[in-house]
């Protein structure tokens, strides 16, 4: 493979472009030689893939259980965790018991896959739970207190396990204690100093909490729970008879969902939960996934990309705009003919999200111009801004200034948030600083999210509180964009080959960035604007060297309108470099590769 040099670098041998199209600095690492070529040999890949290895710091003697990431070699003895023995313990006292058992989790697809897997894990042990999924518009995040009490006043409940939700729902605990449910927390939310009186409280970021898997989903938290019960119930020869003993890694699409939608770091166990999970994703072995899958005309093997941007959005809707527990419902069913139903109604649903996400995001946008200079936190807020896709609006956000945003949707005085954040920017402990404070009504999240509630009156106290908390670590982490690339090639080098030897390194996402690399000289062949402001293009070899035979077909997202859309936009014959990720897709059953174009550089002298 063909891969260009670079003449100018920094003391840490990084390539430095200077400012793009886009206004970001490119960075391509130029690893060293020798560990290239120590792992190509060990390892029998490609330098490419060597290079993306070397590029995320995987070193040699670490590139075997990068590339092959292993359940058997990784899973974590489950009991390490805090309150896992108690936990447990008492679910397995139930099952065996034949007590009765809730799940109650949250309305995003995290919540879904986490209530979704404990239910499903459930019933291979014989047992029938039920599961409670809050309303979003009626109930909010989280525990309350009404639903615990009838839980167990009502439905007779004995035990509830809590998923995605209670490290800080001191009072619906309190009440459900007093009613005498008995409460079981599974999260992964900041938690504070004192946590709630419950039986237990598992959450790899209890404040006590000692162990390394700090990045895990409520879904992996909740799968090792799975595993620890199972456990128990071997122990007590509870598979001895007519039950046989769940099969766990056939729970790891759910794992894997959960994983990627809620934006955990794809490193460590996370990384094999999602590498094997996509494995079990793709044998279709889950009803609603499958008919999801169908629905949303998936027509090639499901990936990452697959899991984020189109399950994911279509699972969510439910909770955003419709029906709170259609996700979960969909992730559990066994009914072949339920879950193409459930499918097509979250289909159209999304639709409707979108719609509703397009008129929200650009009123927020013109809020977000005039306050993104002066602050180091952007939060915007209106009345009528349906609270279903504020988290949605606020990514866009954060992606366009690279600032933690919040939109606020405002209601009878009322205001639900859902927080963005950047890398080195913890914002899940600003906002529970921020309860801690009095003045959050509610609030909580991890470090890139986070959700409050808040009275109208005290928004602006809360921007002074978050722009002097945060201020430092957004002035260091903020400024101009960088993007790190992974090399630089030239435009005949791209090929189906290459792009199917990239997939060595996946999966790809948080914290295992997807490849991307600089398409030095490429030449616009033909550009037209399609939908409302993407632009396609066809990227034809313009270098020294160039085969003129080089056709690829490339498209920059929502760029029609920017300067790197009108460059690209100009016409046969002009030559830029690119910032691009390649892509493997295919075309009536063929094989073919194209590029999706994020940036742009006019600077010819930097290549050679």
């Amino acid at each position: 493979m063909e891969i260009a040099t670079i003449s100018k670098t920094d003391s840490d041998n990084k390539i430095l472009f200077s400012e793009s199209l886009l206004g970001a600095r490119w960075e391509v690492l130029e690893p060293s030689q020798k560990d290239i070529l120590t792992i190509v040999q060990q390892q029998q890949v490609s330098e490419m893939v060597a290079r993306l290895l070397l590029n995320r710091k995987v070193m040699p003697e670490n590139a075997a259980a990068f590339l092959n990431p292993s359940i058997k070699d990784s899973l974590p003895d489950p009991f390490h965790l805090l309150d896992m023995e108690k936990a447990a313990e008492r679910i397995a006292r139930a099952i065996l018991n034949k007590e009765k058992i809730a799940i109650f989790g949250d309305y995003d697809v995290d919540g879904a896959t986490s209530s979704a897997l404990l239910l499903r894990f459930l019933r291979m042990c014989g047992v029938e739970a039920m599961v409670y999924i809050p309303d979003r518009l009626l109930e909010g995040y989280g525990l309350n207190t009404d639903a615990l009490v009838n839980l167990r006043k009502e439905n007779k409940i004995d035990v509830v396990v809590t998923v995605d939700c209670g490290t800080v729902s001191f009072e619906p605990i309190e009440a459900a204690n007093k009613v005498g449910l008995e409460v079981i927390v599974v999260d992964h939310h900041i938690s504070t100093e004192e946590l709630p009186k419950a039986l237990a409280v598992i959450n790899p970021n209890r404040v006590d909490e000692k162990s390394p898997h700090r990045n895990l989903a409520a879904v992996g938290v909740a799968f090792l729970l799975a595993v620890a019960i199972r456990s128990k119930l071997r122990a007590q020869k509870y598979f001895a008879g007519n039950i046989k003993e769940p099969d766990l890694l056939k729970l790891l699409d759910l794992v894997a969902l959960g994983t990627v939608c809620d934006v955990m770091t794809l490193t460590g166990l996370n990384r094999v939960y999602v590498s094997r999970g996509v494995e079990i994703l793709r044998q279709r072995t889950n009803k609603g996934l499958a008919a999801l899958a169908d629905v949303a005309g998936i027509n090639t093997p499901p990936d990452v990309y697959h899991l984020g941007y189109i399950l994911g959005p279509r699972i969510n809707a439910g909770g955003r705009v419709g029906k709170s527990d259609l996700g979960c419902r969909l992730l559990a069913t066994e009914d072949a003919n339920e879950a193409i139903t459930i499918a097509k109604e979250l289909d159209k649903l999304n639709r409707e999200r979108q719609a509703i996400e397009l008129q929200v995001t650009e009123e927020a946008f013109l809020q977000a111009e005039k306050k993104a200079a002066e602050n180091s936190i952007i939060i915007v807020s209106s009345a009528g801004w349906h609270p279903g896709v504020i988290g949605i609006v606020a990514s866009r956000i954060k992606e366009k200034f690279n600032k933690p945003v919040a939109v606020v949707a405002i209601e009878n005085g009322i205001g639900k948030a859902s927080v963005r954040s950047i890398s080195g920017v913890d914002i899940g402990a600003a906002i529970t600083a921020a309860k801690q404070s009095d003045i959050l009504v509610n609030g909580g999240g991890h470090p890139m999210a986070a959700g409050f509630t808040i009275e109208e009156g005290k928004l602006a106290e809360l921007e002074n509180f978050l722009n002097q908390r945060i201020k430092k670590d957004v002035d260091a982490n903020s400024g101009i964009t960088v993007m790190k690339l992974d090399g630089v090639l030239p435009a005949h080098a791209v090929s189906v080959d290459l792009a199917k030897s990239l997939q060595r390194a996946a999966p790809f996402g948080m914290g295992n960035r997807e490849p991307k690399f600089v398409i030095k000289d490429a030449m616009i062949i033909e550009s037209r604007i399609v939908g409302e402001d993407h632009v396609s293009c066809i990227i034809g070899d313009g270098g020294a060297t160039a085969d003129k035979r080089t056709r690829i077909k490339a498209i920059a997202f929502r760029q029609a309108g920017t300067r790197l859309g009108k460059e690209l936009l100009a016409g046969y014959g002009k030559k830029l470099h690119l910032a691009a990720k390649i892509k493997l897709d295919n075309w009536q059953g063929k094989d073919r590769v194209d590029l999706i174009i994020e940036d742009a550089s006019l600077d010819n002298w930097i290549i050679r």
